[in-house]
């Protein structure tokens, strides 16, 4: 993972996935984050050799950690 980065109102989060993962390794790994992190596919770039570059981004919030309470 590259590190986390926001514009307005969205926040990305980039992926590089080697050569070496296949379709379907990449596609549940994308699926899990959706799923726990609320994250969906911005765009995918195919890159000579076989290595996939991945933004995932999702809608910031004013709280980006939940409210713990003890």
């Amino acid at each position: 993972m590259e590190g986390d980065s926001a514009d307005g109102e969205w926040e990305y989060r980039p992926l590089r996935l080697p050569p070496d993962v296949s379709r379907v390794t990449a596609s549940v790994r994308l699926a899990i984050q959706a799923e726990f992190g609320g994250w969906e596919l911005s765009r995918v770039r195919l890159y000579p050799g076989g290595v996939r570059k991945v933004w995932l981004r999702r809608r910031r919030t004013k709280h980006m950690l939940p409210n713990l309470h003890y």
